[in-house]
């Protein structure tokens, strides 16, 4: 099997792609419709240097949270501040932190924002005063204002964007393509060829920050591996990505997910997706020594490996043939759980798809991914896509 390496020059142009393998993910793409031109970024440097910036403003402190003065004004109904030991002016609350003290004190946060901010400060007050942690932890940041950006229990552990991104430009420099690793390309779905030389615009882009997080998607589209043929004879062609979370403000945990896939479309889905891992870390106390000990190690780590074990895994599980009958067939997804439909779907997916039944690891993994990108139930779907990777994991 011809196997392209990571020493091999870049591809200088499209390349063919079978989208119709794999698991599609839209992780990514929910990103995509969701952020407005303000949180999208043209590059990683002016990523950095945003987040950085917003850091370097900000100052965390831990307070008791019967100290918290909450003040309101009746000429103002919609305005609210807050009094926090050590800072004489007043302190605004945002919207995410406003939230986040009315669950740290069981008051329901849509409610809270329909009073007006008298009748809203004195139960935030009395919820302070009776809350039994006592300790709360705040981070403000003076920017005109002086906001309240978080606040959180006092063993909150937060990671800050900026080491976040700090972390992934180590690997991929502006991320725009002075390394391998880079804002994706676009698949044509007209050639069905996966396009790596794409100008980065606010529309193209995949590194976003808004006030309470960050997320970026890179992927290292111009070198292309082959992982075996297509039934026509044509390379399965596949390439590496990885996305990264994270909110310095406990909107969300830190997290990287890294992959192998075949194709990004214009609204950011992922297609032919295999090899599918994923790290998170939750924001409490020790998360900063495992981000040092774990996150950060495990991307560089997969930034510079070679492809060899994942193109090993799919020959294996391509080589390895379980079923030369119907009956084989039948019972070898009926012992794996698959419903009597659900097998029946998977084989004549298969002989859709492959001008032949299912034989081997590897067919059975593409009908079963195959049908769980059918199913709009998002259980059903994670259900029968883990199914999928177990055998591919077993194969391997």
């Amino acid at each position: 099997m011809n196997t392209l390496t990571l020493n091999q020059q870049p591809v200088s142009s499209g390349f063919r792609v079978d989208v119709s393998r794999g698991e599609r993910i839209g992780r990514v793409s929910s990103e995509w419709f969701s952020r407005p031109d303000d949180e999208r970024y043209l590059n990683l440097t002016e990523l950095y240097d945003t987040v950085r910036r917003r850091a370097e403003r900000a100052h965390a402190r831990t307070v008791e949270s019967r100290a918290v003065r909450v003040e309101a004004s009746r000429d103002d109904a919609e305005r609210l501040s807050l009094i926090v030991p050590g800072r004489d002016e007043p302190i605004s609350p945002t919207h995410w932190s406003f939230g986040q003290l009315c669950s740290l004190v069981s008051a329901p946060a849509s409610y809270m924002r329909q009073l007006p901010a008298p009748l809203a400060g004195i139960n935030l007050q009395h919820g302070l005063l009776s809350h039994r942690a006592e300790l709360v932890k705040t981070l403000e940041a003076h920017d005109g204002r002086i906001e309240l950006r978080a606040v959180t229990g006092p063993d909150y552990g937060r990671i800050w964007d900026h080491e976040l991104v700090a972390a992934v430009m180590k690997i991929a420099g502006n991320g725009t393509g002075d390394t391998r690793w880079k804002v994706p390309g676009v698949l044509d779905w007209a050639t069905m060829m996966h396009n790596p030389f794409v100008d980065v615009t606010k529309d193209t882009t995949t590194l976003y920050a808004s006030d309470r997080d960050v997320f970026l998607f890179l992927v290292d589209d111009t070198h292309p591996i082959e992982a075996g043929r297509l039934p026509n004879g044509e390379p399965d062609l596949y390439f590496r990505g990885f996305y990264a979370w994270n909110s310095e403000v406990g909107s969300k945990t830190l997290g990287i997910a890294s992959f192998y896939l075949r194709a990004v479309c214009q609204n950011r889905n992922l297609w032919g997706v295999e090899g599918f891992e994923e790290i998170s870390i939750r924001h409490s106390k020790f998360a900063a020594q495992r981000f040092a000990h774990e996150v950060a190690p495990a991307l560089t780590s997969f930034a510079n490996s070679s492809p060899a074990p994942f193109v090993a895994g799919i020959k294996a599980a391509r080589e390895r043939v379980v079923a030369r009958t119907d009956e084989d067939r039948e019972s070898f997804l009926r012992k794996r759980g698959f419903s009597k439909p659900e097998t029946t779907k998977i084989i004549e997916t298969v002989l859709d798809e492959e001008g032949r039944k299912p034989e081997s690891i590897f067919d059975f993994v593409q009908g079963i991914t195959a049908l769980a990108r059918s199913k709009t139930n998002q259980d059903t779907r994670l259900d029968l896509e883990g199914k999928a990777k177990k055998l591919l994991d077993r194969a391997a």
